[in-house]
């Protein structure tokens, strides 16, 4: 119960892990930013690439 209460006291995270969690919701501005669509379309596209590769190219 002691543990519970010492993560409340820092906003809910775990003390092991507070680090982690604040590198990653830091936001630096000179980073490259794509959005999640953009990453799904770009998938999609590999995908399909290679599914005709390897139709075109039995192997």
């Amino acid at each position: 119960m002691k543990y519970i209460c010492m993560a409340k006291k820092q906003g809910g995270r775990l003390l092991s892990s507070a680090g982690l969690v604040n590198y990653y919701e830091s936001e630096d501005r000179r980073a490259i930013h794509i959005s999640p669509i953009t990453v799904m379309v770009v998938a999609a596209a590999i995908g399909i690439i290679i599914m005709a590769l390897e139709i075109a190219f039995p192997g």
